[in-house]
């Protein structure tokens, strides 16, 4: 994200004491403003109360009190501001299509398991505001929607019945699946994977040990071979 600049007023929301910007900014009564550290630091080191700008002198101490308007307006001149969203592209041949435009598509940035829907990204943005739709499922353009979701209930696939070994939608589990043996797809999946991991590994161990019983057998007969023809020699 990008800070905003301050509105084009840099010069007028700059402390004269401090140089920077206004913080708790004050207003005297000659109209000028300061930070109410620095003028309150710079009034009780010196003798009188003057403005460092206009060398206003007051006979008696004005009451420093904060300009909440200008602080606010310091505030959101200050807010940090979203960057500027990434041009957007029609979608090519090999590329997943928005579900929601019309005419010619545009690329699609990300694909919603529970609507099912892709988009692109000016039409992803309401998933990021609204707050019914924040909590949505969003993965990376996929084209294969349909694959993921119940046949039954067109629902997203978000369990895994190990009663059944099947991949299951949420209204699968408290019908068909009641009382079986659930737990979620990512968990199943994370574990096929550490046990396909560790398939892997026996495998290529196994193939390891071979490959070096391969070369000690062959070392032996290269030896013997070795050793008959230095016999034969002999005799």
């Amino acid at each position: 994200m990008a800070e905003a600049p301050l509105c084009g007023l840099q010069d007028e929301f700059t402390c004269l004491l401090c140089l920077d910007t206004l913080t708790d900014p004050v207003t005297i009564p000659c109209g000028h403003n300061f930070c109410l550290k620095c003028l309150t630091d710079c009034w009780d080191q010196s003798q009188e109360c003057s403005c460092s700008q206009c060398r206003h002198t007051f006979t008696t101490k004005p009451e420093l009190n904060r300009n909440t308007l200008l602080s606010e307006v310091i505030k959101k001149c200050k807010r940090p501001r979203l960057s500027s969203p990434p041009p957007q592209s029609y979608a090519s041949f090999e590329d997943v299509e928005c579900d929601f435009c019309t005419g010619e598509k545009f690329r699609a940035v990300k694909s919603c398991l529970t609507c099912p829907a892709s988009y692109c990204q000016t039409h992803l943005q309401p998933h990021y505001e609204v707050a019914t739709l924040k909590h949505h499922k969003l993965v990376d353009p996929d084209r294969n929607l349909k694959e993921k979701l119940c046949e039954k209930h067109q629902k997203s696939l978000e369990i895994f019945c190990k009663t059944d070994d099947s991949c299951i939608c949420l209204m699968c589990g408290v019908t068909e699946h009641n009382g079986h043996k659930m737990v979620e797809l990512e968990m199943e999946r994370e574990e096929k994977q550490k046990q396909l991991g560790a398939t892997l590994s026996n495998i290529k161990r196994g193939l390891e040990e071979r490959e070096k019983t391969l070369k000690e057998t062959r070392r032996v007969m290269e030896e013997m071979k070795v050793s008959g023809l230095g016999r034969q020699n002999f005799i």
